[in-house]
Formats: structure tokens, C-alpha cells, sequence
């Protein structure tokens, strides 16, 4: 698993599994408890727990 302190806002992330729209690359908005994606390809903002982006992480762009 990758370490989730090396991630700032304005980085880019690639997750495991395709968005329903087939993007895999998220823009990071904001850091917290939770994080605020939005996805590269179709535009559509998240917010989800830090757990589940440490699990679903695939590398840091």
C-alpha cells in the first residue's frame, strides 16, 4: 500500500478500478479525514474516506 502523506492537493491519483465513466485518474481537491477527488475524464467530484483511497490507490501520478 502507498503511504498517504506523500499526497498533496493538486496531485493526481490512479485507482485500481475504473470510474463508471472508464477514468482512472482523480485530481485531489482536498485533504483530510475524507478526500475530495475529481475525476479526470467526466468531471464528477467525491468525497471518500481515507481508508478506502489507501486500499483503492494504484500510484501517484
Amino acid at each position: 500500500m502507498i503511504d498517504l502523506t506523500i499526497i498533496k492537493v493538486g496531485d493526481k491519483i490512479e485507482f485500481k478500478k475504473p470510474h463508471p465513466c472508464g477514468g482512472t485518474i482523480w485530481l485531489v481537491q482536498r485533504i483530510g479525514i475524507d478526500f475530495k477527488l475529481e475525476c479526470e475524464r467526466c468531471g464528477r467530484v467525491i468525497m471518500i474516506p481515507r481508508l478506502d483511497v489507501k486500499k483503492r490507490i494504484k500510484r501517484v501520478l
